[in-house]
């Protein structure tokens, strides 16, 4: 009994995969015949699982959310509030930008009545309304930015990566509008004699310009300082 219910358990993986790469690759709209010939399983191992096709389409979406967790919780705890989000909300924008499936998963109608679905709506928006919180009080983002703002974000950061023709450059504009969304830090005075200032930028290398007043700059420019965060996040 035990043996069945393992075995019952990888036919159920397989057909939930192999639903996730026809839905990326060809929309939803591929035939359940399909799905069961890329699984390897019989048709009706396919509708013992999943009775519709509806059923289907709600459990990869709710595969895909539940996946997404671990991720949040990860960056939680190897980064600072700020890129904690913005680093989880790239990595969300990008798997979007793999498979629009999953945004429309994201921005799914809430009214949906299915339950599997709706529960793990309600695991990913409180995983990502936790790193919100965190870096609200942190001070990094504006305080009046809400979990709806951040799906929206995502989806339309989703589109903007997948439709820019050069991935690079789909990727710096992402990183630019999160980026449009920290919260400003104060100018201090570092207290830095001049002979302390950096005179080359801490990315590439090139000369910085001397600044007469407010923080001694880093880096050379915005493209060096979005390269020097991505490395520390991926570090």
């Amino acid at each position: 009994m035990t043996a069945m219910r393992a075995d019952a358990l990888w036919n159920r993986k397989l057909v939930l995969r192999a639903a996730a790469q026809l839905f990326a690759a060809e929309g939803l709209e591929v035939p359940l015949g399909r799905v069961a010939q890329r699984a390897g399983v019989g048709a009706g191992t396919v509708y013992r699982h999943f009775p519709s096709k509806t059923i289907l389409v709600e459990a990869v979406f709710a595969q895909h959310l539940d996946d997404l967790v671990p991720a949040a919780d990860r960056w939680a705890a190897r980064a600072s509030p700020g890129d904690a989000l913005f680093g989880f909300l790239f990595e969300v924008i990008e798997k979007c930008a793999q498979g629009k499936y999953l945004c429309d998963a994201l921005m799914a109608d809430r009214s949906w009545p299915h339950a599997t679905f709706a529960a793990a709506a309600r695991r990913f928006g409180e995983a990502l309304d936790r790193l919100l919180r965190n870096a609200k009080h942190a001070g990094a983002v504006d305080a009046n930015l809400r979990i709806d703002d951040l799906n929206a974000l995502i989806a339309g950061g989703a589109t903007l990566r997948s439709a820019h023709p050069s991935p690079a450059r789909g990727t710096r504009l992402v990183w630019q509008v999160l980026d449009s969304l920290r919260r400003p830090s104060v100018t201090k005075d570092t207290g830095l004699r001049d002979d302390e200032r950096p005179e080359s930028c801490a990315a590439c290398g090139s000369p910085l310009r001397v600044k007469k007043a407010g923080r001694p700059a880093i880096y050379c420019s915005p493209a060096c300082r979005q390269r020097a965060r991505r490395r520390r996040l991926m570090s």
